[in-house]
């Protein structure tokens, strides 16, 4: 019994590591999916969370839906108050560092640009920051995980030596 409660433990350590990076890429996705509708679609943030919402899996689907019924509303908050206020909800949950969300929300503060090429860059600016974010972490990643098991496995056959 020991040995298997330290082996999960190593297993729901590695488990953690992968959901970061696993949302990470859920992250990558919405922002590209934002990036295509603004440059080919030519349409404005706002109107782009519908459309967005439909390519999207749970939590982020009804956020985005919600995000585009505030707007529609227009109840004169900005769309980067209304984004981060129903994102934080959707990502409240999800296994990720302070710095993740900050480097996804970035191109929120910049929504205000009236040129749909400043917006875009924006939003590219924050995926290319959480691009960085990803490929450092599956680099570093592999070995975490490995290591993550094994000294969970090895703690509990050193408890099991020691409580002999």
């Amino acid at each position: 019994m020991i040995f298997s409660g330290c082996l999960g433990l190593g297993i729901w350590y590695r488990l953690q590591l992968e959901g970061r990076i696993k949302t990470l890429r859920s992250l990558l996705h919405i922002l590209e999916l934002l990036i295509g509708e603004v440059r080919y679609g030519r349409t404005t943030l706002p109107e782009c969370c519908c459309r967005v919402a439909r390519y999207l899996e749970e939590p982020f689907s009804e956020a985005f839906l919600r995000i585009g019924g505030r707007m529609e509303e227009n109840t004169g908050k900005s769309f980067g108050s209304v984004f981060q206020e129903e994102m934080e909800g959707a990502l409240q949950t999800l296994p990720l560092k302070d710095g993740d969300r900050e480097q996804f929300f970035r191109f929120t503060t910049q929504t205000g640009f009236m040129d749909g090429q400043m917006q875009l860059r924006a939003i590219e600016q924050s995926a290319e920051q959480l691009n960085a974010t990803k490929e450092k972490l599956e680099q570093e990643n592999a070995e975490k995980c490995r290591m993550a098991v094994g000294l969970g496995a090895m703690g509990g056959l050193l408890l099991i030596l020691v409580l002999w």
